[in-house]
């Protein structure tokens, strides 16, 4: 479904992506693993078209769009939940999932809606609550929400568990399988490196911009150097 080939990606003069190749086939988990600064957010923005490129192809099932904008690829099916969740905070949980929906059919918006309040029930029930005042669980469901407004075939979560305490981590793990089992697409970037191999399909190690270690996710585990490089262990 996803292919990034050869990506590079700058920051003024500092380069922060060295020639990044990623693939994503429908229906996986993929997980990105590496240190704050490795260059796994800027992956993410990269595929999503909010941070420019220098170097490299993009391809979204089969076709390049490296070229395309960033609104433009939310319409071809790619969507992001960004790091730090990025609600707006003055508005309601509702009006937080309207806003995810403006690519489709206004028509659609109510029915849509609703999917997602049988999905997550607790934000049916928090409705006309303002954003900025959700717990950070509440918070990171609501932008979960707000990205399958938008009906996405590859979702990018980018960091879902950071501040979270670990039985709110293990819930939104929860919620990232069971959106794979709905089939959807997913790239993960998690802080929790062992968490996210625990579901994942597949894994990347990015270090300081380069990838230095692919596979399956189980093996990534198992890699001696990864475990105690990122894993802690």
């Amino acid at each position: 479904m996803l292919s990034v080939e050869n990506l590079r990606s700058c920051y003024g003069r500092i380069e922060a992506l060295h020639g990044v190749s990623v693939e994503v086939a429908s229906g996986e988990i993929v997980t990105l693993v590496g240190a704050n600064g490795a260059g796994k957010t800027t992956l993410l923005r990269a595929v999503s078209g909010v941070q420019p490129i220098s170097a490299g192809r993009i391809r979204f099932d089969g076709r390049s769009i490296e070229g395309t904008s960033a609104h433009a690829r939310v319409a071809l099916g790619i969507a992001q939940v960004p790091e730090g969740r990025q609600l707006f905070a003055p508005l309601s949980v509702e009006d937080n999932l309207k806003l995810g929906a403006w690519t489709q059919r206004r028509n659609n918006c109510g029915s849509d809606i609703q999917l997602v309040y049988e999905r997550f029930p607790m934000l049916a029930e928090l409705r006309h609550a303002i954003a900025g005042a959700l717990s950070g669980g509440q918070q990171q469901l609501l932008a979960i929400g707000r990205a399958l407004m938008a009906k996405p075939r590859l979702l990018l979560l980018d960091e879902p568990s950071m501040g979270l305490a670990p039985i709110l981590v293990d819930q939104i793990l929860n919620v990232v399988l069971d959106l794979k089992r709905n089939g959807l697409t997913l790239l993960l970037v998690e802080q929790n490196a062992s968490a996210a191999l625990a579901i994942a399909d597949r894994g990347y190690v990015l270090e300081t911009g380069t990838i230095i270690a692919s596979g399956a996710a189980a093996d990534i585990q198992g890699d001696k150097r990864v475990r105690e490089a990122y894993l802690g262990v």
